[in-house]
């Protein structure tokens, strides 16, 4: 299984598409940093502007905690669009490229197959996520230095000490990961249905923008059916930036997204499996 998943990231890895989800989130992490750093206390202003009628700030407020946040709440509604187009041509691009006999005839099962191409999916899955962490986190560190967290919500204000954050953030990529492979699998899903990238790419793509649409109207009626929407948990990393931290909420949504990976995939695994494949 090994051989394969690797053969299949080679396979990934080499086309240039793959690279695509790497610059853009480089040249935009980049320029987020650029600008704060060229507007300096002036971005701090801006963010803090509300609250400065009541608190007097001190110490290294505009660090690379902050930056990070700032970054990573700026940008994760927008790295699924990423994902699709990789996840989206794992099985479709076989059948673009003529390659779908020659894949079969392998002494492997399709249930290896597809699994090991889901894999590999996975892992460029978290490959791009742990670029977006070290740019945002560990760059953002490198040019404004450490300090306290300040994290503004409706309800309240919390202020991070400097030596309660790094795990909370290294929690919140980790559950990004987590977020990303279900746009992946739904992705491969739609792959598995069709002979060309480009209808899986679209597909994902229309569907999280309707499951955002739907989770920001305010009707009863969507309202129930929210929960179980993945787009409704994409946001839920802000939940590792809680005081104390809702164990029981991160739990459900840890696994209604697990559950949607589950569904996305066995539906992928079930319909490669039964797919006649003529060419």
């Amino acid at each position: 299984m090994i051989k394969i998943i690797n053969i299949e990231l080679y396979k990934i890895f080499r086309k240039w598409r793959t690279y695509i989800g790497f610059i853009a989130i480089a040249v935009l992490v980049t320029l987020i940093q650029v600008a704060i750093l060229i507007e300096g206390e002036s971005s701090i202003n801006f963010v803090t502007r509300n609250l400065r009628q009541s608190f007097i700030f001190v110490g290294n407020i505009l660090n690379g905690y902050l930056i990070s946040y700032i970054v990573l709440n700026a940008i994760t509604l927008h790295i699924p669009f990423l994902i699709t187009l990789v996840a989206g041509d794992l099985l479709a691009g076989e059948a673009t490229a003529g390659t779908y006999r020659l894949l079969i005839t392998r002494p492997v099962s399709r249930m290896k197959l597809v699994t090991s191409k889901f894999i590999a999916g996975a892992i460029y899955t978290a490959l791009l996520i742990l670029w977006l962490s070290i740019l945002s986190l560990g760059l953002g560190l490198l040019i404004f230095d450490t300090g306290e967290l300040i994290v503004v919500k409706p309800e309240n204000i919390i202020i991070f000490a400097r030596d309660d954050i790094l795990w909370r953030f290294l929690l919140a990529y980790s559950y990004a990961i987590l977020c990303m492979v279900v746009v992946a699998s739904l992705a491969f899903l739609f792959s598995s249905l069709v002979e060309n990238a480009i209808g899986p790419i679209i597909s994902t793509m229309a569907v999280i923008i309707v499951f955002v649409i739907i989770t920001a109207i305010d009707i009863d009626f969507f309202q129930n059916i929210k929960p179980y929407l993945f787009t409704h948990y994409i946001l839920s990393w802000k939940l590792f930036f809680d005081d104390p931290i809702n164990v029981n909420d991160i739990i459900k949504s840890i696994a209604i997204l697990a559950g949607h990976i589950i569904v996305f995939f066995t539906a992928a695994a079930i319909i490669f499996k039964r797919k006649d494949i003529l060419s």
